[in-house]
């Protein structure tokens, strides 16, 4: 339903619990959500149950999704659902505009609605507090003995423009420079002509290469004063290998490379146990005994603290090339990506489907 505004209405019962599926559907911006005057309580998030936890305010990065339970238990009037951005990158635009809907008892009388509060849009606070407060409803198999202990930086780059290229493309923050990003100081190239996957199941030369490094090239400070030589990443088209069945732990670090911000980091073909996470650079000698190998929950996206790291752990057991990247749209653009290729196992269930002979073709 739709008011005279073009604001949407969201009808309810008194007495009703509804549960309601967040889903941020903006392509280059966290968001906060909330409901004036009522309680949410966190069910689920990327399609995979949680152990229930009540809250004011949800934050969600691009692609997120989180379910939440709602009970109508305030008394018969219009209140705001309400909608806006987390900034956590320094300095930069954002749309700081308030999105709304309209949550409406039925026999309310037609006043303005309760307008909620909101966090600042840089409150880094709030979103820890939420991101802390996800665990599985009881324990789970998350793995405890590693194969591939892995290690990704991740965030933004500058490059030179090329001298054909107009202003409007280059807008970096020095003049003649525009916006790039990585993960481990490479700049992910999508190819023009052939699918990774197809180029891997047919064994095609020359499209990607498999020397994407478990770790960063260059060892620096990842969240301090980070030298300007390393602010260039290096283009390519390259991706890790994975043994089918290996038990995988990826360290994703965020860096201050031209500046820090809270990354939303998704996986195709598998979900993952995020089992700890922080802020400033990730200590193995300090920070596993943070580890959660209880009830860690379990998620498709990652949202990597800003200036700080996650740990996630799966097992690879879907074979396949799955491209690993950020979900700020922009992002994925200027290279903040990777690919997990995921080796066949034994059979054919452990083995990547044959194409369908109507496949298109790139």
């Amino acid at each position: 339903m739709i008011d005279n505004a073009g604001t949407t209405i969201i009808p309810i019962q008194s007495g009703e619990t509804n549960l309601i599926r967040v889903i941020n559907a903006a392509l280059n911006q966290p968001l906060f959500f909330t409901i004036a005057n009522h309680k949410l309580t966190v069910v689920g998030a990327d399609a995979s149950y949680l152990k229930p936890f009540t809250t004011n305010i949800l934050m969600l990065g691009p692609g997120q999704t989180t379910d939440v339970l709602i009970t109508a238990n305030q008394p018969p009037s219009r209140y705001y659902i309400a909608a806006r951005a987390y900034q956590s990158a320094q300095n930069a635009p954002f749309d700081n505009t308030t999105t709304t809907a309209i949550l409406q008892y039925h026999n309310s009388i037609k006043t303005k609605p309760i307008m909620p509060p909101l966090p600042a849009y840089n409150d880094t606070n709030v979103v820890t507090k939420f991101s802390r407060s996800f665990f599985s409803q009881r324990k789970v198999e998350v793995p405890t003995e590693i194969d591939e202990n892995l290690f990704f930086t991740i965030g933004l780059g500058l490059n030179n423009c090329p001298k054909n290229f107009r202003k409007r493309r280059c807008q970096g923050p020095i003049n003649g420079t525009r916006f790039t990003a990585s993960m481990n100081n490479v700049s992910f190239t999508l190819p023009n002509n052939i699918s990774i996957l197809q180029a891997h199941y047919d064994r095609i030369p020359g499209v990607f290469t498999t020397d994407f490094p478990a770790n960063p090239p260059v060892k620096f400070d990842y969240t301090g004063n980070v030298s300007r030589s390393l602010w260039q990443p290096t283009p390519g088209t390259k991706a890790y290998k994975l043994k089918f069945g290996s038990r995988v732990q990826i360290v994703l670090q965020d860096t201050s490379i031209i500046t820090p911000e809270n990354h939303p980091i998704h996986l195709h073909g598998y979900d993952f146990y995020i089992v700890a996470e922080g802020f400033g650079n990730f200590n193995p000698n300090k920070d596993t005994s943070k580890f959660n190998l209880v009830d860690p929950p379990m998620r498709n996206t990652v949202a990597v603290p800003v200036n700080g790291w996650a740990v996630i752990r799966f097992v690879a057991d879907n074979p396949g090339a799955w491209i690993m990247h950020c979900h700020l749209d922009v992002h994925i653009g200027w290279g903040l990506a990777t690919v997990l290729l995921v080796e066949d196992g034994v059979g054919e269930l452990q083995s990547i489907e044959p194409p369908p002979l109507d496949l298109p073709l790139c």
